[in-house]
């Protein structure tokens, strides 16, 4: 991983960290990697070691991991460009190594944008196009639209890769950018490496930060500048696909929520105009809240950052469930008819349940992270399905999921990915078929959630440490292996080190909250000893 992308793409405050001359640079530079003979067809750039496998390191502390997630595992490193897409064949068909732009048939290439309704994402959009269309890259807008659905469309409509705009569940004044690949497929770290590398190379100082000034593409591009049309109504297609996904399959009628009260919260984020939407054509009853978006409103208190105000409207509304998204729609927490959360470990195990009963669970595996609580481990043990783990980050689920197959993963913050269906976390998705499976079942949702018990969880981030030296010390390797004696099966330890800062985090699981805080305190205090 570079200087300038992080885990989910390019991300700071909008007119500090994340300049328009940055925005326009960086664009730039992506349409020059991304429009590469090799890159655009998926080779040796893109499907060479890339996104990482199972969490190893340094050493291991017991049973918890300690150590950086390692890039360019073997077992995971063809598994992310180049691969088809398992399942619906609207995503599968237009893969990577499948439609593609025009970028090898001597016509210039396109590539489709979207943002999410930060204030922010006005000028940095027109930044990104103005870097696009002086390459000579043809520009399809798409205007405020979900991260996911910009995915899909990059897909679908053949897009050489695609651009979102937004800084997903992080305040207003911060913003983003990420791509996707041909196919709707996120990008390598390979690949992020090329772009920080052509972008040093075109500001000729390094990275920004560093002396680089911004200096935008000059020249007129072989096949001309490329040209800008505006597609809101584009929209409508990954709409129409989210649907497909549950009406009329077998199951399922044509109104598969019919019956349903649902209250949707969509964070005054891109989902605004899209999810209550999803949801009425699919026969609910919907109340919409955190759905007037102003550019400054964005995950100010409600989405799935802030869900109580998610339950509080349940409860008043007396709907049957509640369903919240974040600033771009890729993530999908839930509430129940009382207002008790569903989190992204409960959804994922209500999904893989039913899908391993209709037999559609590949595998009989769903992936999950590393983080994901204990009591999900149990329930998908005595539901006799088998869990992959991996470190912490959508683009690692994927990765493993591609590899072995397998159609479902997720995290606890509500990322889920149904590979069949979509290449990428998709919230409004994951909503629809949870509040599905709860309508085809007749079942509450709090029914269909106590298909898992949560654990206590306890997180402890010790900040100031040294982490190489932590982590390899005996001392913690006994404190861990003493806390695990004390657990035994009914509890967990996991220490590892922050790949962001220098921080070691703590988290235990037990059944008894008190003694996991004991736990996690007595080997944070430990840690912080050995500094």
């Amino acid at each position: 991983m570079g200087q300038l992308f992080g885990t989910d793409g390019v991300r700071g405050a909008a007119g500090l960290d994340l300049t328009a001359g940055l925005a326009m640079d960086i664009a730039a530079a992506a349409a020059s990697v991304l429009t590469e003979s090799d890159v655009a067809a998926g080779g040796p750039v893109v499907g060479g070691p890339v996104v990482g496998g199972p969490v190893v390191g340094d050493a291991v502390v017991g049973d918890a991991v300690v150590g950086d997630p390692v890039v360019g595992d073997p077992a995971l490193a063809d598994a992310v460009v180049g691969d088809p897409v398992v399942g619906d064949p609207a995503v599968g068909d237009a893969a990577v190594g499948g439609a593609s732009g025009s970028a090898s048939s001597g016509q210039r290439p396109f590539a489709v944008v979207g943002r999410d309704p930060r204030a922010s994402g006005e000028f940095l959009e027109a930044a990104v196009v103005a870097g696009l269309a002086a390459g000579g890259i043809d520009v399809v807008r798409l205007g405020v639209i979900p991260t996911p659905g910009v995915a899909y469309l990059t897909a679908a409509m053949g897009a050489e890769f695609g651009v979102v705009l937004s800084a997903s569940h992080n305040p207003a004044p911060d913003n983003g950018i990420k791509f996707f690949a041909r196919g709707g497929v996120k990008l390598p770290d390979a690949v992020e490496d090329a772009i920080e590398a052509r972008l040093a190379s075109m500001q000729g100082q390094g990275l920004p930060g560093q002396g680089a000034q911004s200096r935008g593409p000059s020249g007129v591009p072989a096949g001309g500048f490329g040209r800008v049309t505006d597609a809101p109504d584009e929209g409508e297609q990954y709409l129409a696909h989210l649907l497909s996904t549950v009406q009329g399959r077998p199951g399922y009628s044509a109104s598969p929520l019919a019956g349903l009260r649902v209250v949707v919260d969509c964070a005054h984020g891109a989902a605004s105009r899209y999810a209550p939407e999803l949801l009425r054509r699919a026969g609910a009853d919907v109340i919409a809240i955190g759905a007037d978006p102003d550019g400054l409103n964005i995950n100010s208190g409600c989405g799935s950052t802030s869900l109580s105000t998610l339950s509080a409207a349940v409860l008043e509304a007396g709907a049957d469930a509640g369903i919240a998204h974040d600033g771009d729609a890729d993530r999908c927490l839930a509430v129940d008819a009382t207002g008790q959360v569903v989190d992204g470990d409960q959804i994922l195990a209500v999904l893989a349940v039913a899908l391993k009963a209709e037999g559609r669970l590949a595998g009989k595996t769903v992936v999950a992270t590393v983080m994901s609580n204990l009591g999900f481990r149990h329930a998908m043990r005595s539901a006799g399905i088998e869990v992959v783990e991996t470190p912490v980050g959508d683009r690692y689920l994927i990765a493993a999921m591609l590899d072995g197959k397998f159609v479902l993963g997720g995290e606890q913050s509500g990322h889920i990915i149904m590979l069949d269906h979509a290449t990428t976390g998709d919230g409004m998705l994951t909503g629809l078929h949870l509040l599905a499976e709860t309508a085809r079942q007749g079942r509450p949702l709090a029914e269909l959630a106590s298909v898992m018990t949560r654990y206590p969880q306890v997180l402890i981030n010790v900040p100031g440490v040294d982490k190489k030296r932590v982590t390899s010390s005996p001392v913690l390797t006994d404190a861990v292996t003493a806390a695990e004696a004390e657990l035994g099966d009914a509890g967990r330890v996991l220490v590892r080190p922050s790949g962001t800062e220098p921080a070691v985090r703590v988290m235990v699981e037990a059944e008894d909250a008190g003694q996991a805080d004991r736990l996690a305190t007595r080997l944070a205090d430990a840690i912080r000893e050995l500094g």
